[in-house]
C-alpha cells in the first residue's frame, strides 16, 4: 500500500483539550475519512478488520456486481503479471523460514549451504525474498553462480528485498503468491520458522495428501526443531483418526544437506523425468524478460550429479 492510502489514525480522545472537543474532532476526521473512501460508518461494517484500506474492503462481505468485477479483474492482473516475470526462470526448489534469523546463526547457515547445493543441481532458488532464512537461501545460490528470485507479500510493515535477488516480484494477495510458489516449484525446503512457513508448509502438505500434486517432495531440515511437531502428528493425529500413517511419508525430516540433495534429484528425475530444453522465446510485446543469468546448462540431471560428484 502507498503512503499515501493509509488513513491517518484517530487521535486519543483524553489527550488535548476537553473530552467533548476530541470527541468532536475524531467524528470529524472520521466523516472525512468516509468522505474520501477511507472508511465506512460504523454502523455499517461488515466482515473483518484489517489495517489495510485495500484489504478491508476485500474482505467486507459482498459489494456491487461493478465492484466485485473490477476486484476479480485486478486479481486476474497480478495473477498475469506473476506469470509474465516468472515465465522464465526455470524450474525452481522453494526456500521456507524465518525471517528473524541473523547470518551467524546455524539455521541460517544451514539455509545458506542447502540452497548452494540446490543451485549446482540447475535449479532456480525460490524464496519470500527477504531477510533471514530467505537471505540465506538467495545468498547460497549467489556463492556459487546459480539463479534467485523473490516473491513478497506485502504487508502492513514494510520489507525490505534481500540483495542476492535476480529477480524480484512483490503480490497484495496471499493466495496469488501461494500459486506462484507452487506453480514453478520442483520441491519446498523448509527450514525452522513461524506461522508463516508453518502455513505455506502445511498447504504444501494438504495440496500432497488431496493429490492436488504428486510426488512433490517436502523436506524439513532441522530435527531438532521439527520433532515436536512430527511427534504431535505421529502420536496425537494419526491415533484421532485425522490423519493417515502413509500421511507421514510426505515429510522428509533430515539435518544434511546431501540428504535433501539426494531426495530432490531423485524425484525430479524419477517422477518428472527432468531434463534441461531451450528456454521458451521471450516477447517484448508482452514486457517478459529472463534473469539477469540463465540456469546452468545441462542435458539430464544425471549429468549434473556426475558433475558435481567429480573431483
Amino acid at each position: 500500500m502507498e503512503p499515501e492510502d493509509r488513513p491517518t489514525p484517530l487521535p486519543d480522545p483524553t489527550a488535548n483539550g476537553t473530552h467533548t472537543q476530541a470527541a468532536a474532532q475524531t467524528e470529524d476526521e472520521h466523516l472525512a475519512a468516509i468522505r474520501r473512501g477511507e472508511a465506512v460508518p460504523l454502523g455499517e461494517r461488515w466482515g473483518k478488520s484489517t489495517p489495510s484500506i485495500e484489504e478491508g474492503k476485500f474482505l467486507s462481505g459482498p459489494k456491487k456486481r461493478s465492484s466485485e468485477l473490477l476486484r476479480t479483474i485486478r486479481i486476474f492482473t497480478e495473477f498475469v503479471r506473476g506469470f509474465r516475470a516468472l515465465h522464465f526462470v526455470g524450474p525452481c526448489v522453494t526456500v521456507f523460514g524465518s525471517a528473524r534469523f541473523k547470518e551467524d546463526h546455524p539455521y541460517y547457515v544451514l539455509a545458506r549451504e542447502v540452497a548452494a547445493r540446490v543451485s549446482q543441481l540447475g535449479f532456480t532458488i525460490m524464496t519470500g525474498g527477504g531477510p533471514g532464512i530467505m537471505e540465506a537461501a538467495n545468498r547460497g545460490a549467489r556463492d556459487v553462480g546459480g539463479v534467485s528470485v523473490g516473491c513478497n507479500i506485502k504487508l502492513p510493515f514494510e520489507q525490505h528485498p534481500n540483495p542476492y535477488l535476480d529477480r524480484f516480484i512483490e503480490f497484495n494477495y496471499f493466495f496469488v503468491r501461494k500459486v506462484m510458489l507452487v506453480k514453478y516449484s520442483y520441491a519446498f525446503v523448509v527450514l525452522p520458522g513461524g506461522f508463516g512457513t508453518m502455513d505455506e508448509l502445511f498447504e504444501a502438505v494438504t495440496l500432497v495428501q488431496t493429490d492436488k500434486i504428486k510426488d512433490f517432495p517436502i523436506i524439513l531440515m532441522g530435527r531438532d526443531y521439527w520433532e515436536p511437531l512430527i511427534a504431535f502428528l505421529r502420536n496425537r493425529m494419526i491415533p484421532e483418526g485425522t490423519i493417515s500413517p502413509e500421511d507421514m511419508d510426505i515429510l522428509f525430516v533430515t539435518d544434511s544437506p546431501q540428504e535433501a540433495i539426494d531426495r530432490i534429484a531423485d524425484v525430479a528425475q524419477r517422477n518428472f523425468g527432468f531434463i534441461w530444453k531451450q528456454r521458451p522465446r521471450q516477447h517484448w510485446l508482452l514486457g517478459e524478460r529472463g534473469p539477469a543469468k540463465p540456469p546452468p546448462k545441462a542435458t539430464t540431471m544425471d549429468s549434473i550429479m556426475k558433475r558435481q560428484a567429480a573431483p
